[in-house]
């Protein structure tokens, strides 16, 4: 009792924890302190301010550097600025020094564009002579008494056959192109404004007689219906052709509804005709005419503005009014020396070509001034007439809108496959045979339309009239072709009046309804393939060459040799299409008829500006690219480059290459030149560059001429074969990037 009492009071003594193992000789103490933290001292005040004074003079002395690094670059910058104005005020001052000598020498190689039209002159002259020594029969359309004469002779004879009537046809479309190149080929200084007047007056006068005879040779027809009557039917049938017309035409014999529709087995041409028709004394003609002669008396309704020079520090002169009727702006022009092939013989190509007879006639004048070669105004002759399109999109900006959206505008729509005349006849009184005779009652009445919806009821609903036209092999359709109709009142294409349009691209037919008998035209966006994507320029041979167009729905090669050129292939998804015109020697102008009928067109019109989204250039930049191109096209060959789009209206931009051998690869050593007209480098930039620079290749110097330019890195068997290019192969390489103005709508 006595130990165990005296250690509880020993640990009350010592204040051992109860739970706390005694180890004797163990050092025994209090709660543990915290160690200190072994962070820095608290720095002082002092120090704080000889660092913060440490910190601003390193921040003083890297500003010092800095700016003292800044200096020197920017007077690096400056100097190397001022050595490279120094070194462009010489180049300058060595372009001015030679510029004299540099244009007359151009001077010399431009007088080819005088030889080509010498040449045309020539041959209008001989071409004359020579029909006048034929004495063939076929009168000189320009001569007013022939012509007259011959119309009148026509008028006058009674013979209403058929196939007569259609070979006369040819030879009448012959004589209108004929004034329709004419009025396209003669120099402005050459032909009165008198003259102008009598041939277009002329030019109407033979197509309404056309017209008129083939309305006698329809009533011909209709007289003798029993002679082509269908085995089937009972009701008359027939479908006659040629290259230039097809005529269907059945008459309404047996009057059955059961027979109210028919199709034309030989064109696929069809109609159904509402329950009233198909017991009435009718005939249904489908005409379709392979040309369109209803298209220009729109045209020729609409107001034409005066043509006028761009207002341009660079135009020395001014126009001339040298205003076309703009009908036949989309009439077919010929040049010499050629005979046209069967599917040229159309007459809807003139509102392209007018633009290259302005030029054409204007390359006569480029020498006129050569005392003022210094001047710059060798070919602003040819500026002052290069107004449609180039100079006239400046002048037409304020052309009236059309506000009816049911009339169609053929500034932006062109008809594409000819004209269907489709009429609904009076059936004349026919035939009756009683015993030997032959009797039949005549009527001088002529060829009556059969009224329908009648005229009695027009409030009265009809039922529409369903054709169904098959479209040619001969003609593309890009997209779904545009139905209209013409209206004869207001002379315009209108969409009203037909519905329930159907096409099927596959087997090539149109099906719609309408409420009348109309004249329809199948009309496609002219500007489809602008702007190109793509197009290229390259020497073949001597005095050959090959452009190539691609757009988004198709890629053109066009050959040029002498004084022709030739449709070598068009591509659509990859397949070669209108092989009827490839592989035949025609000239640039009959080529642009050729591809604007057959529904493909390249060739902006003067108003192509206002529908096309381009890459707009200044006329002085583009005409003279354009000449000088032509000028070396023997030796060079040119192509399309992204940076033209970069470069600014006043100047072109695109890729050049000394090509001297077909099969050389094209796609070697391209380089990138730029031109203003006035002036033309090298630049240092390639076509993979990541941004455009008008900096100069190393080594290269400024020239007056394109041509100069790229003597400096040609060899001389390239300059030696420029030289001696014909000037009928640089008139046609001229003619055709004129027409399809590849630095603007590329």
């Amino acid at each position: 009792m006595v130990r165990a009492g005296w250690g509880r009071r020993r640990r009350a003594v010592w204040g051992v924890s109860p739970l706390r193992r005694f180890v004797p000789g163990a050092r025994t103490t209090g709660p543990k302190k915290k160690k200190k933290s072994s962070g820095k001292k608290k720095v002082s005040k002092a120090e704080q301010l000889r660092l913060q004074k440490e910190e601003e003079e390193r921040r003083l002395k890297e500003e010092e550097e800095a700016q003292f690094q800044a200096q020197q670059e920017e007077a690096a910058r400056l100097e190397k600025e001022r050595i490279e104005q120094e070194q462009m005020e010489k180049l300058e001052a060595k372009d001015q020094e030679r510029r004299e000598s540099e244009l007359a020498e151009l001077h010399s190689l431009e007088q080819k564009f005088l030889s080509a039209q010498q040449w045309k002159m020539d041959y209008r002259a001989y071409a004359k002579w020579e029909h006048y020594l034929s004495c063939d029969g076929s009168p000189d359309p320009t001569v007013l008494q022939e012509i007259n004469t011959f119309m009148s002779l026509w008028r006058e004879d009674q013979n209403e056959d058929i196939q007569l009537v259609m070979e006369k046809g040819e030879q009448v479309l012959n004589l209108i192109e004929k004034l329709q190149f004419h009025l396209l080929d003669t120099p402005p200084n050459e032909i009165t404004e008198e003259e102008t007047v009598q041939y277009q007056e002329s030019i109407l006068e033979l197509q309404n007689l056309l017209h008129q005879k083939y309305n006698g040779a329809t009533e011909h027809l209709l007289k003798t219906a029993n002679i082509y009557e269908d085995s089937e039917t009972g009701n008359m049938q027939a479908v006659i052709k040629d290259k230039n017309v097809t005529f269907c035409i059945w008459a309404n014999l047996k009057k059955k509804v059961r027979f109210k529709n028919h199709v034309f087995c030989d064109a696929q041409h069809g109609f159904d005709l509402p329950k009233s028709l198909a017991v009435s004394s009718v005939a249904v003609r489908i005409l379709h005419t392979h040309y369109d002669h209803v298209s220009p008396l729109w045209l020729q309704c609409q107001s034409v503005p005066k043509l006028e020079v761009l207002d341009s520090k660079e135009l020395t002169q001014h126009s001339k009014d040298n205003v076309e009727e703009p009908e036949e702006e989309e009439k077919k022009a010929r040049e010499e020396p050629h005979v046209p092939t069967e599917e040229e013989m159309c007459s809807d190509g003139r509102k392209s070509a007018i633009s290259f007879k302005e030029n054409s006639n204007s390359i006569a004048d480029i020498n006129e001034t050569e005392e003022e070669i210094e001047k710059k105004s060798e070919i602003l002759d040819i500026l002052s007439q290069v107004q449609n399109p180039l100079m006239q999109e400046e002048t037409n900006e304020k052309e009236e809108v059309i506000t009816d959206e049911n009339i169609v505008d053929l500034q932006q729509f062109v008809p594409v496959g000819g004209v269907y005349h489709i009429d609904a006849l009076q059936l004349p009184p026919q035939v009756k045979q009683i015993k030997d005779w032959s009797m039949v009652e005549l009527l001088d009445v002529g060829l009556e339309a059969y009224p329908y919806p009648p005229e009695e009821a027009e409030d009265a609903t009809h039922p529409p009239i369903q054709i169904t036209l098959r479209l040619s092999d001969n003609v593309i359709y890009f997209e779904d072709p545009v139905v209209a109709r013409w209206d004869p009142a207001g002379q315009q294409w209108r969409t009203d009046g037909i519905s329930n349009i159907t096409y099927e691209t596959q087997e090539k037919s149109i099906t719609f309804e309408m409420g009348a008998f109309y004249t329809i035209a199948l009309l496609q966006d002219a500007h489809l393939n602008m702007p190109y994507q793509a197009w290229e320029l390259r020497p073949t041979g001597m005095d050959e060459a090959l452009l190539m167009v691609t757009t988004v729905f198709v890629m053109i090669q066009i050959q040029i040799k002498g004084n022709q050129c030739m449709l070598s292939s068009v591509v659509v998804e990859e397949k070669d299409v209108l092989s009827h015109v490839t592989g035949k020697w025609i000239s640039p102008l009959d080529l642009r008829a050729v591809l604007k009928k057959a529904g493909v067109n390249i060739f902006p019109g003067e108003y192509s500006h206002k529908y096309v989204s381009l890459n707009k250039k200044a006329p002085l930049a583009e005409v003279r690219a354009y000449q000088q191109m032509a000028l070396v096209a023997s030796a060079f060959a040119f192509a399309w480059s992204k940076w033209n789009l970069e470069a600014g209206q006043e100047q072109v931009v695109f890729k050049v290459s000394e090509h001297l051998k077909a099969d050389s690869d094209k796609d070697k050593d391209w380089s990138l030149y730029m031109f203003n007209g006035q002036k033309a480098q090298k630049l240092k930039i390639t076509e993979t560059s990541e941004a455009f620079s008008e900096e100069l290749e190393e080594d290269s110097e400024f020239h007056s001429t394109l041509y100069h330019m790229l003597k400096d890195f040609a060899s001389k068997e390239a300059i030696d074969k420029v030289e001696t290019a014909s000037f009928l192969f640089i008139d046609v390489v001229y003619q055709l990037l004129l027409s399809t103005r590849v630095l603007t709508y590329s």
